[in-house]
């Protein structure tokens, strides 16, 4: 098809799949359960870290979570002591354990009792369009403190070659905006034009089949082939046509 095509096309699925029954079955889910802003992304931010597997059980495990944390994830994160951390012991999704768990929990109140908040870490200028060099930082950042060293391969880094698909889906749920009561806009200082498709397995192979990826890897390389293609498309918000791509994978079989 067209270019012209190509852009009507893809426009018809964002409008299919961007609405808000698409909420119910995806792990944004877990963060519409809460209206305080830090309750928001720290659930986004939990729920985005175990978002690989069976669908349904990313949001059973990621509810799991909430109820370990008392369904006030910021208040447990600023005022746990070690024995609130007990009962995470027990907590699992594939590799992502219990360990795992404490260490994200003390991770983040380093960040929102030093480095003034998630937000904070993604707000910085940028100088070359992408915020892909700002998640390498905030990998450093989270970090900083004592940890495992096994929990460090939960989150991602672009500059690693990564395509560091959950943090870059928790930025479009966090910066994006849409008219559909989806997609939160809750970091307001941040340009949704800098997001980059949060590429897996469903978004890459539907992207190849439409010719807005060539790349055969699902990596660091691709998000930035793939950022290009939809920038095309949409130069202020490129990140809407992840609904397109992922409803047209996952439940088109495009």
């Amino acid at each position: 098809m067209s270019p012209t095509e190509l852009k009507e096309f893809l426009d018809s699925k964002v409008i299919q799949y961007n609405n808000f029954n698409f909420i119910e079955s995806d792990p944004i889910s877990i963060p519409h359960k809460f209206s305080l802003k830090e309750d928001i992304e720290i659930a986004g931010f939990l729920a985005a870290t175990i978002s690989w597997g069976n669908r349904k059980s990313i949001i059973k495990n990621a509810n799991s979570m909430m109820d370990h944390l008392g369904n006030s994830p910021y208040d447990f994160i600023l005022n746990h002591s070690e024995s609130h951390l007990e009962p995470l012991d027990n907590f699992v999704h594939r590799t992502f354990n219990g360990l795992d768990f404490k260490s994200f929990i003390k991770s983040l109140k380093h960040i929102y009792t030093n480095h003034g908040g998630l937000e904070a870490i993604f707000s910085r200028p940028t100088t070359n369009g992408s915020l892909q060099q700002h998640i390498s930082e905030f990998k450093t950042v989270f970090f900083q403190i004592e940890h495992l060293s096994r929990t460090e391969k939960h989150v991602s880094d672009p500059l690693k070659g990564s395509a560091a698909k959950r943090i870059n889906m928790f930025l479009r749920w966090m910066i994006r905006k849409d008219n559909a009561g989806v997609d939160f806009g809750i970091w307001k200082n941040i340009s949704p034009s800098l997001l980059s498709c949060p590429l897996d397995v469903h978004s890459g192979n539907v992207a190849r089949k439409l010719g807005l990826l060539s790349r055969k890897q699902n990596d660091a390389k691709a998000v930035r082939e793939l950022d290009l293609s939809l920038r095309v498309l949409d130069k202020k918000d490129p990140v809407k046509y992840d609904f397109a791509l992922f409803g047209l994978g996952v439940f088109e079989k495009f």
